[in-house]
């Protein structure tokens, strides 16, 4: 393939489009992040559709509508509503201790104490001499069970009766994307607690803690009135406490991470406490003993994907509804043990709703189902840590070296081939990054971009520069086409159409003219003639069989001179020459223009030491041929016909002059065009061509001053041979012969 020099228009377009496409992509607009979000599910669906490794002690313990009914009816010892009191909870959490869960995470909100529903709980077999409210029950056995985890959120956090006496807290709020679909879940959340002082004033005078404005220098607390009430604080953001003459902070933050986070550190005992969170680095590191580290890909709000390979209804999660628990708790109680098992023992459980039409139950959409339990969040997060396994998202300098990649293909695909060509091959491109994307998220779980890539970087790059070509290139070159498909010689329309700057018009340029004229094929064709002759005479031959022999001796002419002609414009053409015409048995050719060539009086000399090498070849090729004609023509006599005449040797006789000529288009619309050069320079190279005899290449001295510059070692090989005086110039030229023996 001959690459083409791209020109400056199409590199702008090529750079515009690059830009306009980073432009888009960092302004963040909804759409193409839909249309990206879209294509991510696609391959979250594709993904599905292969096995892949997940932890084998996941379970979940579900309120069913079952449930419901169960804890309803009164034979678990109880009878309560669909609003639970805290009781049925730490029978929970008692049983699951029981049975040796590892770790249970409750998806269930528990914002404040309950005073108005508390049930007495027995604490015996049922005889009623020992009681203790609801909720004491409840944070009794998040103590003695010691591995539960209670869910936050920023806007409701547990009393500090189950907040202290649970292992941990786990964040359980849902983000959805603008299209209602959740994908990503934040690894962390930094909840604001206020100074007691201002939690007493808070509730003392009915204000919502999230209703207080905080400045740089000052708290301003609203009043039940309208009225507000200021605490100063210093250049450190604390506060003066009157009473004991001290400064304290006014509030302190709580690092809550994910529920599934934490219920998977509980297994790998990763030290969240001291994580390394590198936002900017698109990153959290978590360790653990024995050198265990989890690396989580963020963006840089915190946030990662979801990998939701494990659906509420997988046979590898382990599902029980919650009132198993609750019967086996039951029999517990009733000292039934005979026949209870340990189902849970090392599972990291996961407690929460699963029934219909209750404000308990969290549905939504995933990338894999319209609707579905968003609880399954929980445990698919904690298989994602446990397994090492994320889903991770190219960065922006991955992206923009995507971008930029494909965008510099498309446009060289497009520049370099046809149109028809270019347009298949940008499709190919197309499909072959889409399935590129799809195999690397199938094998390794990384999302490449899809979106813009595709969308900008390949399909507006391509039509940008298509629609250059088709309006400008292709109209330009279709002109030239109309114009040169007059021109005698298709090689200049070949050379146009190639060329990247079109001197069509009448301008004066420096050039190299190139004049090459077979020596000896005049006395060969008058030779030959007379041969024919002379055998008609002889043999008395009728005039139509006389005709025919004219005729096989005029092929037999023009064979021989195309011959050696076209070895001449081979040696042109390889060389980047212009053909202008064949005179007789005389090619004129030229260089620098329509193409620029800097070098084009060193290229014409090595055209016609290229020439005259051919000619050699050529001449000892046809020589050799001579045995095998005289075997032929003895053949041709004792059929009664004239014999085919010997080859010769034909020799080339060359003649360059480099200077200043007019190039253009000569002739008219109506009828033969030619693209050529005329003037003294060209006149020159004629008579030199007439000058230099058999087997010789003269040059004049403007040809070898430029060689002089751009070949020096060839220059000095050349020999300078007396002045000549040619016809049409007036003063003795100097001139130099170019050996090429």
């Amino acid at each position: 393939m001959k690459f083409k020099r791209p020109k400056l228009t199409p590199v702008l377009i090529t750079l515009a489009v690059l830009l306009l496409i980073y432009g888009v992509q960092s302004l963040r607009f909804d759409f193409p992040e839909r249309l990206e979000r879209m294509t991510y599910d696609l391959r979250v669906r594709a993904a599905s559709e292969f096995p892949a490794p997940v932890a084998t002690n996941l379970a979940f313990v579900s309120m069913e509508e079952s449930s419901i009914r169960v804890v309803k009816s009164g034979e678990l010892g109880y009878r309560f509503g669909l609003l639970w009191p805290r009781q049925v909870y730490g029978r929970v959490v008692d049983e699951l201790a029981a049975q040796g869960a590892k770790v249970a995470g409750f998806d269930v909100l528990f914002g404040e104490l309950r005073h108005d529903q508390q049930a007495p709980v027995l604490l015996n077999d049922g005889t009623g001499t020992n009681t203790i409210e609801s909720d004491d029950f409840f944070a009794e056995q998040l103590r003695y069970a010691s591995n539960v985890i209670l869910a936050a959120t920023p806007e409701i956090y547990p009393p500090r009766l189950f907040a202290t006496n649970a292992l941990a807290l786990g964040g359980i709020s849902t983000d959805r994307d603008s299209d209602g679909i959740l994908r990503r879940v934040q690894a962390f959340r930094d909840i604001r607690h206020w100074h007691p002082l201002i939690e007493s004033y808070c509730e003392e005078h009915g204000i919502d803690p999230g209703s207080i404005q905080l400045t740089k220098d000052r708290i301003v607390l609203p009043d039940a009135d309208g009225s507000t009430t200021e605490i100063p604080l210093d250049e450190q953001g604390e506060m003066l406490l009157r009473t004991k003459k001290i400064k304290v902070k006014p509030f302190i933050y709580e690092r809550v991470w994910h529920m599934g986070i934490v219920l998977a550190a509980q297994e790998l005992k990763l030290d969240l406490a001291h994580a390394v969170v590198d936002f900017p680095g698109g990153k959290i590191i978590l360790r653990g003993e024995g050198g265990m580290e989890r690396v989580i890909p963020v963006d840089a709000e915190g946030y990662f994907l979801v990998d939701w390979r494990l659906k509420p209804n997988d046979p590898r999660l382990f599902r029980q509804p919650i009132e198993n628990l609750l019967w086996q708790n039951h029999q517990r109680l009733l000292g039934v043990t005979n026949e209870l098992g340990s189902d849970f023992r090392d599972k990291i459980v996961v407690v929460g709703s699963a029934a219909q039409g209750n404000d308990l139950t969290d549905r939504g959409a995933t990338p894999l189902e319209h609707d579905t339990l968003l609880i399954s969040k929980h445990w698919n997060i904690a298989n994602m840590v446990i397994n090492g396994d994320f889903i991770r998202r190219t960065n922006a300098a991955e992206t923009t070296a995507i971008i930029l990649l494909l965008g510099l293909l498309t446009a060289f695909l497009t520049w370099e081939l046809s149109a028809l060509t270019a347009c298949v091959a940008t499709v190919l491109l197309v499909f072959g990054y889409t399935a590129f994307t799809f195999a690397v998220f199938i094998k390794f779980r990384l999302c490449l971009p899809l979106v813009f890539p595709v969308l900008g970087a390949i399909l507006v790059e391509h039509i940008s520069l298509v629609t250059y070509r088709v309006v400008f290139e292709e109209r330009e070159k279709r002109h030239v086409k109309s114009i040169f498909s007059k021109i005698v010689s298709p090689d200049v329309v070949n050379e146009l159409l190639g060329a990247e700057k079109l001197l069509l018009g009448g301008t004066r340029r420096e050039i190299t003219v190139f004049f090459a004229d077979v020596r000896g094929f005049t006395t060969f064709t008058d030779q030959l003639q007379e041969d024919v002759i002379e055998y008609v005479r002889a043999h008395n031959v009728d005039l139509k069989t006389a005709e025919r022999y004219f005729e096989e001796s005029a092929r037999e002419t023009l064979e021989v001179v195309n011959l050696y002609l076209a070895a001449v414009a081979d040696a042109v053409k390889s060389h980047n020459g212009t053909l202008d015409k064949y005179i007789g048995d005389c090619v004129m050719a030229f260089w620098n223009a329509p193409v620029t060539n800097n070098q084009h009086a060193l290229a014409a000399v090595k055209a016609a030491i290229e020439s005259q090498r051919a000619i050699r070849q050529l001449n000892e090729k046809r020589l050799a041929e001579n045995v095998t004609r005289e075997a032929e023509n003895s053949i041709r006599i004792t059929g009664g016909l004239p014999p085919k005449p010997m080859h010769i040797a034909l020799q080339l006789g060359t003649g360059i002059n480099t200077g200043t000529a007019t190039v253009g288009l000569m002739g008219s619309n109506q009828h033969i065009l030619n693209y050529t050069v005329f003037g003294r320079e060209v006149n020159l190279a004629s008579r030199l061509e007439g000058v230099s005899g058999s087997g010789r290449i003269i040059i004049s001295d403007t040809t070898y001053n430029h060689l002089l510059r751009h070949a020096p070692v060839l220059a000095t090989t050349c020999n300078e041979l007396f002045p000549v005086q040619v016809k049409g110039i007036k003063n003795a030229v100097r001139i130099y012969e170019v050996p090429w023996k």
